[in-house]
């Protein structure tokens, strides 16, 4: 999988790196999904959520219909209608009253089974959890949802008792340990590929941090400097560089 698949950052050649926060995930997911469950993958940002769900979530098409919600602010229940209506690609207007509206809603969700990934999930108040949970308990619906986001997402929901209940699996990202970063980073690249793990230590200690957007972003300015220069592999000289342009 290349470049437009990394976040934020144009990166021709970058490949997905089987990490083992992947590996679970595929797991998790795969038994959620079988399930007709709720699960909640969080942590930071730019540790690489999205990207592996969105991975694990292609592996399960198009057997699975899966449907991408993404909320950028937060929303009221009757937001939360909207975006499913426009995400289940509901025929006519969208009803007027909230109860005609759960109605369709209620009936679209009992057709077939389908997975839902609802992105940015941090932004969703207990007010929008619980209408997903409201929908999740009709016994006639069947639908799973993996809900994706940052810390937030886990405070709201581990704040109310009912929606928690019904978290199936919970898994936290967390930055890349140095042992990862000299294991997945030359496998991310080949810039990397053939660097000197002092060096990819070095980059990992002043810019990356284990953050997987950020090792995309440095990935893209030491690429830049490559090419510029003529160099034939990454140093230390051209990584303060990228760094200066991080900063």
């Amino acid at each position: 999988m290349t470049a437009a698949t990394y976040q934020y950052v144009d990166l021709p050649d970058a490949s997905v790196v089987t990490t083992r926060a992947l590996l679970t995930a595929r797991e998790n997911i795969a038994d959620t999904v079988a399930a007709r469950a709720m699960m909640c993958i969080h942590g930071g940002a730019g540790f690489g959520k999205t990207l592996a769900v969105n991975t694990c979530l292609r592996e399960l098409e198009p057997s699975e219909d899966v449907r991408r919600v993404t909320f950028r602010a937060r929303p009221t229940a009757r937001a939360v209608r909207y975006e499913l209506f426009t995400a289940l690609d509901l025929a006519g207007e969208p009803p007027r009253h909230p109860s005609e509206f759960d109605r369709l809603l209620k009936t679209a969700l009992a057709e077939r089974p389908r997975t839902f990934l609802v992105d940015e999930a941090q932004w969703l108040n207990g007010e929008a959890f619980e209408y997903f949970r409201y929908l999740w308990d009709e016994p006639a619906t069947r639908f799973a949802v993996v809900f994706v986001g940052g810390e937030g997402c886990h405070t709201v929901l581990r704040r109310e008792p009912m929606l928690s209940s019904r978290i199936f699996i919970w898994q936290h990202f967390t930055r890349l340990t140095p042992s990862e970063v000299l294991d997945v980073i030359p496998l991310f690249h080949p810039i990397w590929a053939h660097a000197d793990p002092d060096d990819i230590a070095f980059a990992d200690q002043h810019a990356a941090h284990g953050n997987f957007r950020a090792w995309a972003q440095l990935t893209a300015h030491a690429r830049t400097a490559l090419a510029r220069n003529g160099r034939p592999r990454v140093d230390q000289e051209l990584l303060r560089w990228a760094f200066s342009r991080l900063a």
